[in-house]
């Protein structure tokens, strides 16, 4: 027989079970969507803007007193390696001094926020959660070891400036708008450089500096036409790609020498 003791105690382990199987709801969730999930680019493409645009669905468990919101969103591109180069005059001449290897960053990041990110969150919450480019993680190699360093380091700052003048990396604290205090929309800019391949976005709901949810979509951006078949040749058949290029070159320079050659 089982005792009164017993049956208590079985009855808490059921309790605790069931209330570990089932999951607990979020008081808001996000829905979001792309204006457009594949974007091709084609020999006259010039650049191209995205539009990003969700809304926040509250339910019962909602506090009552949470009414305004922040949102950071984050979009990312095909990681790759990359270098910066450090130059210097020497003897005349401009020379590479030093380098410094960049490991698996974006190809392409932008972080778009409704205020500054220091106004919705607090400094260990922007560092924990990298909000802005100063806390978003860019591993170095740095002689044997991989790290990510203080944002004034030279190396990363140019790193930073340089992807920036070409409109590969950016942010912008007022990019999006809240239309209703729930719905709200922002841009997405890709410039005519953009490197192909899948674009992960990140959207981050805050209130009162605290993470409340997140949410994630995607899309891509893939070559058509003459470039797409290049690309496809170059990579698929090296070889092939390589003769044919050295070929035409040959040929450019033949009929150069004829079209500029002096009788």
């Amino acid at each position: 027989m089982i005792g009164r003791a017993s049956l208590g105690t079985l009855g808490a382990v059921l309790v605790l079970a069931t209330a570990l199987a089932v999951p607990q709801a979020r008081a808001e969730r996000l829905i979001v969507s792309v204006s457009n999930h594949r974007v091709t680019v084609t020999p006259n493409y010039s650049g191209e803007e995205l539009v990003l645009f969700g809304s926040v669905e509250r339910d019962a468990s909602t506090p009552a007193n949470r009414s305004a919101y922040d949102l950071v969103v984050t979009v990312s591109g095909p990681r790759a390696d990359m270098v910066t180069r450090r130059k210097e005059r020497k003897f005349g001449i401009w020379i590479n001094t030093d380098y410094r290897q960049f490991l698996q960053v974006p190809s392409y990041l932008a972080l778009f926020a409704n205020r500054p990110f220091d106004a919705i969150a607090p400094p260990e919450v922007e560092r924990r959660q990298q909000l802005g480019l100063n806390n978003v993680l860019l591993t170095q190699r740095v002689g044997p070891d991989y790290a990510d360093v203080v944002p004034n380091d030279p190396f990363r700052s140019a790193f930073v400036r340089l992807r920036s003048e070409h409109g590969l990396y950016r942010e912008d604290t007022s990019a999006v708008t809240f239309l209703t205090p729930t719905l709200f929309r922002t841009g997405i800019p890709l410039p005519a450089a953009v490197p192909i391949g899948t674009y992960n976005v990140e959207i981050k709901l805050f209130s009162n500096g605290a993470l409340v949810t997140r949410a994630e979509t995607a899309f891509e951006i893939v070559k058509v036409g003459f470039e797409q078949f290049v690309a496809t040749t170059a990579r698929q058949e090296g070889l092939v790609y390589g003769l044919v290029t050295a070929l035409m070159a040959l040929m450019t320079g033949w009929m150069a020498s004829i079209v500029f050659r002096k009788d």
